[in-house]
């Protein structure tokens, strides 16, 4: 198992510089790899300015709020603070050195690296006759927006879902530790776990607050092998309690079982509630045994597809797929300049220019895949059919869309009974090129991952009411942000056209009502909500832009009472949680074995 350890350390410019020659260079001796970088990553600049609008708090209020048993930090802020991204109460300004140290893992290895900074400091900055410090103010090393420690995976073990090697099943425990801000606070708690033979699996920091003297207390979520009961897990914890300001053992929490790296999506994207091939007998290709037949070889490319082939497998579409293609970008286009959102029709023009969007051929995922993860870094992974919500809602939270391949049936090419390459890549996937959208979905997502099936239902009625229906204020207009709407060109308009407040709301004979109910977007209400899924929606929900449906959606998953709260990081491709969990239910067959 591999170790990588990336910190941020804030000061002066000289002392920046003396830290790249000299601190950098002992670390090297103790490391197999480091390389400096800089933290330009768009995803991480996202949720650092996420996380300081909504967990943190410059005040020093620092207050814990629990949900359900959940251990989830909300470091609270006031209304001015929150408005303020630039603020330094948290992030001070100023020169900074990033490292990425790859360790061997091993008891003592953070340590071993953590003293030579402490003595760095030491023999630069601290007077050793008492007096004080010298040639300037002392650096903290906890001075770090967050100090996270990943696990990284070669890529046999990458490639092996059943893999052990990067979540251990053996016992292990979770703490919180509260320290002050101090040179050598982290070290002096770490070698408690050398001096016991702990071995540290994971260690996050976050700010709380500050104290009256100008000093900062950081939380450290700590994970380590082993369990309270063994006698030097017991020692150790024994001495935590005298060296930390606050010391908190979390308890493992049985779940739903949920993906905790990217390369096990493929243990659920095969979960399908259809082989993509089963059509009812409504289906308008139920009795073409051609179709059928196309319908079957499309699952079982996607059924042999896994997250880290070099790309997914191009389809040759035949002339009759490109014609019903054709026919359904001609009937929408127009009504896309209409009824369309401004970001849709932003994200279209880039999917013409950069993915051949056009009339006359149907774009490969493969390529539009590529094009994604440059562009907002979310990504397409193949699917023979439809799954669970369970499992779609999953995938998101690793910025992934279960995609379909297949097209409706040639003999009505304006209405398909399930989702299609024409919902798939003329509904879902332009909007996958604004950022935004994707955080939206994202956010979802994550909630999502061991949540109990009633929240995951409530959750599922919310991405209904928005990624598939969802309308927006625009110009004041009703415009369309949801798939389901962007691919169809009755219910676009539908939902979409200027209603008169003196026409009488009246139902037809077919049970539709002559126009829908337009409700503000308010996830609480949408997760309560039910719909149907073969008629016009009666019902929908009109955010006042996409910022607000995503601060909206937000808000109501922090609410939400999850088990624990969860990250993802798209260097490592993996979902990071604060609280200890056993995947216990919903084990995935291949991953019970």
């Amino acid at each position: 198992m591999i170790t990588s350890l990336a910190h941020r350390s804030i000061g002066r410019a000289t002392s920046c510089r003396h830290f790249q020659t000299s601190l950098l260079t002992r670390s090297a001796a103790v490391t197999h790899n480091l390389t400096t970088y800089f933290s330009t990553s768009p995803d991480y600049t996202n949720y650092e300015t996420w996380h300081r609008d909504n967990y943190e708090d410059p005040t020093g209020s620092g207050v814990f709020l629990s949900n359900n048993d959940s251990l989830n930090v909300h470091f609270q802020r006031d209304n001015t603070a929150r408005n303020n991204i630039n603020s330094t109460a948290f992030y001070p300004e100023g020169p900074r050195t990033s490292v990425l140290m790859e360790l061997s893992d091993g008891v003592g290895a953070l340590h071993n690296v953590l003293r030579f900074y402490e003595t760095w400091h030491r023999d630069n900055y601290e007077d050793p006759t008492g007096s004080g410090p010298v040639n300037g103010s002392p650096v903290f090393l906890s001075n770090n927006d967050s100090l996270n420690v990943y696990f990284q995976r070669d890529n046999t073990a990458r490639n092996d879902i059943n893999s052990t090697a990067f979540y251990p099943e053996g016992p292990r425990t979770s703490v919180l530790m509260e320290l002050s801000d101090g040179v050598g606070a982290l070290h002096n708690v770490l070698r408690f776990f050398w001096k016991y033979d702990v071995n540290i699996s994971r260690i996050e920091s976050r700010p709380v607050s500050n104290e009256d003297n100008g000093r900062s207390k950081f939380d450290f979520f700590v994970d380590f092998h082993g369990k309270v009961g063994d006698v030097n897990v017991n020692a150790l914890l024994h001495e935590l309690k005298g060296m930390t300001d606050k010391l908190l053992v979390l308890d493992e929490k049985e779940v739903h079982w949920f993906p905790r790296h990217i390369s096990e999506l493929d243990l659920i994207a095969n979960r399908t509630l259809d082989a993509g091939t089963d059509l009812e007998a409504d289906h308008p290709g139920f009795h073409d045994e051609e179709y059928r037949k196309r319908r079957a070889n499309l699952a079982e490319s996607a059924l042999n597809y896994r997250m880290h082939d070099t790309e997914i497998p191009k389809t040759e579409y035949t002339k009759d797929e490109v014609e019903t293609w054709g026919l359904v970008w001609d009937t929408m286009e127009d009504l896309w300049e209409k009824y369309a959102c401004k970001e849709y029709k932003k994200s279209m023009n880039l999917m013409k220019k950069h993915c051949n969007y056009n009339r006359n051929a149907i774009p490969q995922i493969s390529s539009i895949a590529s094009f994604l993860q440059l562009q907002t870094n979310f990504r397409l992974r193949p699917v023979a059919g439809l799954i669970s919500s369970r499992d779609f809602l999953n995938g998101l939270a690793f910025r992934t869309f279960f995609c379909t391949q297949y097209i409706r049936h040639p003999s009505k090419p304006l209405y398909t009974p399930e989702p299609d390459i024409c919902h798939e890549l003329l509904g879902h996937v332009p909007m996958f090129c604004d950022r935004d959208f994707c955080d939206f979905s994202q956010e979802i997502g994550l909630a999502s991952l061991g949540a109990s099936d009633e929240d995951v239902l409530k959750l599922a009625r919310c991405y209904w009411y928005s990624v598939e229906f969802g309308l927006c204020r625009e110009d004041g207009k009703n415009k369309a942000y949801g798939a389901g709407l962007l691919s169809s060109f009755g219910e676009l308009e539908y939902s979409c056209k200027e209603q008169d407040d003196d026409e009488k709301y009246e139902v037809g004979e077919d049970g539709m009502p002559n126009r829908p109910e337009i409700k503000p977007w308010d996830p609480a209400v949408a997760a309560m909500q039910d719909f149907p899924i073969t008629t016009y929606q009666p019902v929908y929900f009109l955010a006042e832009s996409l910022q607000d449906a995503k601060l909206k959606m937000r808000k109501y998953c922090e609410e939400l009472p999850r088990p624990f709260f969860a990250l993802y990081n798209s260097q490592t491709e993996t979902v990071h949680i604060d609280r200890p969990v056993r995947r216990a239910r919903g084990v995935p067959s291949s991953e019970s074995k």
